[in-house]
Formats: C-alpha cells, sequence, structure tokens
C-alpha cells in the first residue's frame, strides 16, 4: 500500500509544481494550500488504488545552476550508498540495509548502466567500497574484505581475502566508509555506539588508518562522532571530512560539520564539545571546547552530511573548480525537515570561504522522494551521486546555456 501512496504523492507534487511554477505561486506552508493538496491526495488514493503504478522519479524538481542538467545513470542499485570507480571503469556501489554490494557497468560508454551484478550479499551494512590496484576493498561493521581481479570476474567473484577482522561490531554508527589516502594507506572511520558517550576505547570515535593488508592500523583523528565521508585536497594532500552532530538537543543545535585534518592526532572534540563552541550537557564540563580543533564550516543542524569530493574536472565552469561538493542526506529527526541536498564549499588558503546549494528539491515541506549520499567525479568531469531512497544513480552535466 505504501508505495502506491508514495507515488500519487509524487504525481500530485510534480503536477503542483508545475501549476505553481505557470502561475508564480511560491510552495508555502499556507493551510488552504495543504488542505487542498491532502483533500486531493486522499481522493487520487482511493479512486486510483487499484490501477496505480511506480511512477517515474520527478527530476524536474531538482533545482541546478543554470546550464546544469541531472539524469539517472543507474537503477537496480537498491539502497546506493558510497561509491568507487575500478580501473576499468566499473562503478562499485555499497548498500546499508539491503547488504548489498554492487558493479555497474556501462558497456557502450553512453553513460547509461548497461548492467548491475551483484557481487556479494548479506553483509551486515557493507556501505563502504575503495579500489586499489585491480582489488574492490569492501567495509562490513566489524571487517574489511579484498576482492582480487574484480573487473574480470564480475558474474563469478573470486573468494575474497580478509584484509583486517579487529574493528568494533557496534551497529550503531556501525556503518564504515572506507577511502585509501594519497599516503597509500586505508583510511576507516569507527563511530561513537551511542547517540553521546565518552569512548569505550582508544578505536571509537575516530578515523583510523591501516596499511592495505590490514596491518600497523593506529588512530588518525579523533573526538569524532559519526563519519560517513572523507576526501583529500588533490593540491595539498589535506584530509577533509564530515561529521554528524548529536541528537535530542532540539531542532537547530548543534551543527554538523565538515572539518580540516591536515595531520595525524587531531581532536575534534566529542563528546564533549559540539560545533566548536557547544559543551554538552553531560560531558562538556571535563573538557572545555578551547582544547579542540573547531569545524572549518557549521553547515547545519540534523543535515546530515555525508560523501564529499573535491571537484577535479574541467567540465563544470572555472567557479566550481576546487570546490568541495557535499551531499547532506537530511534530517531524519527534526520537526521540519532539513538537507536533501548537494552543497558546495569554496575553499581559499585551508579556509572556507563560500558555502552554497548547488541541487536541491528532493523534498518539499516534509514529503522526501531522494536522498543523496555520495558523490564521485567522473574522469570526463561529470558528476555521480548515489541515492539510497530512490535506489538510483544519478549523473550531473555542464553545457554552456
Amino acid at each position: 500500500m505504501s508505495k502506491y501512496y508514495d507515488s500519487i504523492q509524487l504525481f500530485l507534487l510534480t503536477t503542483y509544481h508545475q501549476f505553481a511554477d505557470k502561475l508564480a505561486i511560491p510552495l508555502t506552508s499556507n493551510r488552504r494550500i495543504h488542505r487542498l493538496y491532502h483533500f486531493l491526495l486522499i481522493f487520487c488514493f482511493l479512486l486510483f488504488f487499484p490501477q496505480a503504478n511506480a511512477a517515474e522519479l520527478p527530476l524536474n524538481l531538482i533545482k541546478l545552476p543554470p546550464g546544469f542538467k541531472l539524469e539517472i545513470y543507474a537503477t537496480g542499485v537498491t539502497n546506493a550508498r558510497a561509491m568507487t570507480l575500478g580501473a576499468q571503469g566499473t562503478l562499485f556501489v555499497g548498500s546499508y540495509q539491503e547488504g548489498k554490494v554492487y558493479a555497474v557497468v556501462d558497456k557502450n560508454h553512453d553513460y547509461k548502466a548497461d548492467a548491475v551484478y551483484v557481487i556479494i550479499q548479506k553483509m551486515l551494512m557493507p556501505i563502504g567500497v575503495a579500489f586499489r590496484g585491480s582489488s574492490l576493498y569492501v567495509s562490513e561493521v566489524g571487517r574489511i574484505l579484498r576482492f582480487d581481479n574484480i573487473e574480470d570476474n564480475l558474474e563469478h567473484p573470486l573468494e575474497p581475502a580478509v584484509v583486517t577482522e579487529q574493528l568494533p561490531r557496534d551497529t550503531w554508527h556501525g556503518a564504515k566508509y572506507i577511502q585509501f589516502g594519497p599516503d597509500g594507506l586505508l583510511y576507516v572511520p569507527v563511530g561513537a555506539p551511542c547517540n553521546v558517550c565518552e569512548p569505550a576505547s582508544l578505536w571509537y570515535q575516530t578515523i583510523l588508518r591501516m596499511q592495505p593488508n590490514g596491518d600497523e592500523m593506529e588512530v588518525y583523528a579523533s573526538g569524532i562522532r559519526n563519519t560517513v565521508g572523507f576526501t583529500w585536497d588533490p593540491q595539498t594532500k589535506e584530509m577533509w571530512f564530515t561529521d554528524n552532530g548529536r541528537d535530542n538537543l532540539g531542532d537547530d543545535i548543534p551543527s554538523d560539520e565538515l572539518n580540516h585534518a591536515p595531520h595525524k592526532g587531531m581532536n575534534f572534540g566529542f563528546p564533549y564539545c559540539h560545533q566548536g563552541d557547544i559543551p554538552d550537557p553531560l560531558f562538556g564540563g571535563q573538557h572545555p571546547c578551547s582544547e579542540f580543533t573547531p569545524p572549518a564550516l557549521k553547515t547545519g543542524a540534523h543535515v546530515a552530511g555525508l560523501g564529499l569530493k573535491f571537484y577535479t574536472g574541467t567540465m563544470f565552469p572555472e567557479k566550481y573548480r576546487g570546490r568541495i561538493f557535499l551531499a547532506q542526506h537530511g534530517s531524519w529527526n527534526r520537526s521540519q525537515k532539513i538537507g536533501y541536498r548537494i552543497m558546495t564549499a569554496e575553499i581559499k588558503d585551508n579556509k572556507v570561504v563560500g558555502y552554497e546549494p548547488f541541487a536541491q528539491g528532493w523534498h518539499v515541506g516534509n514529503f522526501v522522494w531522494g536522498r543523496p549520499v555520495d558523490i564521485l567525479i567522473l574522469p570526463d568531469g561529470s558528476m555521480l551521486v548515489s541515492d539510497d531512497h530512490a535506489g538510483v544513480i544519478y549523473r550531473i552535466t555542464y553545457q554552456t546555456p
């Protein structure tokens, strides 16, 4: 029943959006408009329920700067999360509840997926994927696996090797984004096993790093509640990462964070200090905020920033080159939803000097039809965006208007 309700709601949202655009009517919280909208929703649901089918995604709701276009790159990637590109151009995609890792292939190079393979399934939150040499690395809650010669064996992958099984197995913030850094080491976060608590050991609330074979595991950065995305500046080779703030302090605090970690050993304050200047009600008395590294940018309370990448291509206009593109998954417990968009952060001399929306429209009011998760820049300069709610991969391109 829920899929029919969602389909009709998407249809009404699209129709209303087009009608409002033509008459220059803003999407508003006016009670009469909302009453009419919900009346139409119920009427259509009762009238068309037996014949309802899944509606196409309303891509026309996505607002982008002039010249940009968003299209579907791949479907059939249910619960799509982190992405990485293989040496032969295969797109690998992790998932969360689905427990699968996908291989997406564009055989004729027309920037539309021709085949989607399931590399492995029945895993516990395998969101993280990273590629090195000819091998795919996949994270699970408590371990990391390696699939060798994967692009030559997409239909029948070889048995994976175990890189490490030494990671904490807590499922609360237990999903682990992974990437190889410029130093050749494999980076993996370990989130807080709680909303807010002191770390149970030195491994918690950190970003770890290790050799590609799992040896020499060490803490790179600490005081991090839950990062599900990090990247490196291609010029300076320094790390930038997102961090999701604690819950239950209200709609507007604390802010989620964009952080800069240029070297090992930095502490970003959790659980004692939030957003660089708010002491925690329970633990803040133990350590003042002045002891910790503040965020490079407060990105907004509950926006749930996840994947991020520096734009390294040449397709987009000059103003976007070198900027960070940041996917915001969106709030789950805020009275008025926020996020569900892609933002850009302009960086100069390792400081954020600009922050603005790039793509938005995956939610209208409190109705959500898509949730951006991760970002990947293709060799041609176009951008892929994963959406775990809609179960698709988008491709964003630019042509001079």
